[in-house]
């Protein structure tokens, strides 16, 4: 497999938010770099939920994941399974639910924060972090910097075909503050910051790049539901395939074929949404 890409989920960011705050992302998409859509999540817009669709391409109601409190080894074909299946190497730096759902189930504080498996039918080249003791007065979030780091440590000494980083600091952000604030306008800004220099190294090693969330949040920092700022969020893309007009909405459902297309990887046939990327 020659072709490469990494996701990066940045774990409830409305919509607005992206737009508003984050002064890097939009500038690329100003001089032409990026495009940027508006993606809508599955239902319920719960995070667990929302990363078993984003990597299997089907809802909540078939893979069966109704929210944080229902993780368990998935049994639908995935990007990460499918990648190996075509030769790629894969990685992953997140949130221990995503070993769960993708490699190991239950997850293991000592066997699965930190490994390198070669020969896995799925991930290969995991970091992960579990967020024990989360709180709203302790988020129990890692440095931003230190993952995006993380994912370019792997991506260089590995070769990675598919990467994928997840970070739930400004989710944990909006449940403690809400997001009309001054808090959240400048953990926005933040991340904005941290999340930039790295993106035209990864284009450098010759990745495409997405950037997007896995759910927005509402007024009272909620998500879950059916509303605008609990479901839609934006979705940046660097990279030289053709896209959509902007002002299309991409079903969460559509992730899942589309980094796969680019990967030059096989579609699962549960996979049923289009690529929204030629």
């Amino acid at each position: 497999m020659k072709n490469k890409l990494l996701l990066i989920i940045l774990d409830g960011v409305p919509y607005r938010n992206f737009r508003r705050l984050f002064g890097n992302l939009e500038g690329w998409v100003d001089s032409g770099e990026a495009r940027v859509w508006t993606q809508r999540a599955v239902l319920p817009s719960i995070s667990a939920s929302c990363y078993a669709s984003i990597h299997t391409g089907v809802a909540p109601a078939e893979h069966g994941c109704t929210g944080n409190g229902n993780v368990f080894r998935l049994k639908h074909k995935d990007v990460f399974a499918q990648t190996r299946a075509a030769g790629g190497v894969t990685g992953a730096v997140a949130h221990s639910f995503w070993s769960q759902f993708f490699n190991r189930h239950p997850f293991d504080y000592v066997r699965d924060v930190e490994y390198d498996e070669p020969d896995s039918d799925t991930i290969n080249h995991g970091r992960f972090h579990t967020m024990t003791g989360y709180g709203l007065v302790n988020q129990m979030t890692p440095s931003d910097v230190d993952l995006f780091g993380s994912l370019t440590n792997l991506a260089l000494r590995f070769g990675l075909n598919y990467g994928m980083l997840h970070t739930c600091t400004l989710d944990s952000m909006g449940h403690r503050f809400f997001h009309d604030c001054q808090e959240m306008d400048h953990a926005c800004a933040v991340m904005d910051e941290m999340l930039a220099p790295f993106i035209p190294k990864w284009r450098a090693l010759g990745y495409e790049v997405i950037v997007t969330a896995d759910h927005g949040q509402d007024e009272r920092g909620h998500h879950g539901g059916r509303s605008a700022l609990q479901q839609e969020t934006a979705l940046y893309y660097f990279g030289d395939a053709e896209g959509p007009s902007e002002d299309t909405v991409i079903d969460q459902l559509q992730l899942a074929p589309t980094i796969l297309g680019r990967l030059s990887a096989p579609v699962a046939d549960t996979m049923k949404a289009q690529s929204f990327l030629k």
